[in-house]
């Protein structure tokens, strides 16, 4: 008899965690690999977080579980986080902590939806939206939305619906196009979700990282929506493994009893340390490493044109840079592959994002477009595009 195995794990592949993987087997044989692949900080956590870690370890305590949603500080100081941010009331108790913001995703999408409800996205969108609901039989509505919309939903897109769906997953900044949804434009597309029954999901993991444009909360328009927030981005600390969300109160206890028995607790080192992230003297360090984004971004879109890349859509925030590669492949993971293997530039593919739909072809299909992350060195995104010029 055979192993039994499920169909929810035939999920797939999560392509920049693919491509993350292969580089570093390349590096362990001595290659030189470049990798642009990861939407990671090259810079570590705030040293006044990697402060209160130590202080934290050297205290003696025994570091054991906290409460499932999280150590009271943490959620009070993420409550002040959105009244001084954004101007926004929240009780600290629809406040919940989480492992990342990943686990805030299963966890709210477990909460939130049933087998076979139809939850719409933007295509292209973050592949963990689109492969968590697929395992937990959800049905995933695709948004097609191009440049012309700033690859962000409308709500003409929602109107032409057969039906609302149950929920719907927005990003701003998003990955991998690094667009924000204009504050108006968010306050429509909240206000319909709130007037057909659907449930908004606002990702807002990369707030914080922008470059001129306000981002708003979800939070700001109603308490009805959720917010999910990460310390991984703007704060430096993916590997901390911290984020958040802010849902409904008749969502607070059924996402608690969820993260309870999927995750018990948020690591307390991690939970401790980032009580710091907010204040005033990590912000500073962290400003910093937004304009570094910034000048990244444009030196991508600088060196672009070396490759025969025209008329990228500029990004309001995050760190990437999303171009249209049509030009050079219609198969944007065979030729990240190649690059990768040929010269040890390591890029992410467009059908990440997008991926093709059998019988369907369209202007949002993944195959033609790559993500660059300008999270990295000035020094690395420049060799890497030198050694791109020379190989295309």
């Amino acid at each position: 008899m055979g192993v039994r195995v499920s169909s929810r794990g035939r999920v797939e592949p999560f392509y920049a965690m693919e491509l993350l993987k292969l580089a570093n087997q390349k590096r362990q044989t001595g290659m030189d690999v470049i990798s642009l692949c990861l939407g990671q900080p090259a810079a570590g956590a705030p040293a006044v977080v990697r402060r209160a870690a130590i202080d934290a370890l050297a205290s003696g305590s025994p570091l054991g579980y906290t409460d499932a949603n999280g150590i009271p500080t943490l959620r009070a100081a993420i409550s002040a986080h959105y009244a001084s941010g954004y101007g926004v009331e929240v009780d600290p108790a629809r406040v919940l902590v989480t492992t990342g913001s990943s686990a805030a995703f299963t966890a709210i999408l477990l909460a939130a939806f049933e087998s076979g409800d139809a939850v719409a996205m933007a295509r292209p969108g973050y592949p963990a939206y689109r492969n968590v609901l697929g395992a937990l039989g959800c049905q995933v509505v695709d948004l097609d939305c191009g440049p012309q919309t700033g690859f962000q939903p409308t709500v003409e897109m929602l109107d032409a619906l057969p039906a609302p769906p149950a929920g719907l997953i927005v990003a701003s900044p998003a990955n991998p196009t690094g667009t924000i949804i204009e504050p108006g434009r968010l306050a429509a597309i909240a206000d319909w979700c709130s007037g057909h029954g659907t449930l908004l999901i606002s990702d807002e993991i990369y707030h914080g990282i922008s470059f001129g444009g306000p981002t708003a909360s979800v939070l700001q328009g109603s308490d009805r929506h959720v917010a999910v927030g990460s310390f991984s981005k703007y704060y430096c600390m993916t590997g901390w493994r911290v984020g958040w969300l802010v849902v409904p109160t008749e969502l607070v206890r059924n996402v608690e009893l969820l993260l309870g028995n999927l995750n018990l607790s948020t690591p307390t080192l991690s939970q401790l340390a980032a009580v710091t992230a907010f204040s005033p003297d990590a912000r500073v360090e962290l400003d910093a490493h937004v304009a570094r984004y910034r000048a990244n971004r444009d030196l991508v879109l600088r060196r672009l044109p070396d490759i025969g890349v025209r008329d990228t859509l500029v990004p309001d925030g995050a760190f990437y840079v999303y171009p249209d590669i049509s030009h050079l492949t219609d198969d944007s993971l065979g030729w990240c592959l190649r690059a990768l293997d040929e010269i040890g530039v390591a890029l992410t593919p467009g059908v990440d994002f997008a991926p093709l739909r059998p019988g369907r072809v369209s202007a949002t299909d993944g195959s033609r477009y790559m993500r660059i992350s300008t999270a990295g060195a000035a020094e690395q995104i420049d060799e890497a595009f030198d050694r791109l010029l020379s190989w295309v």
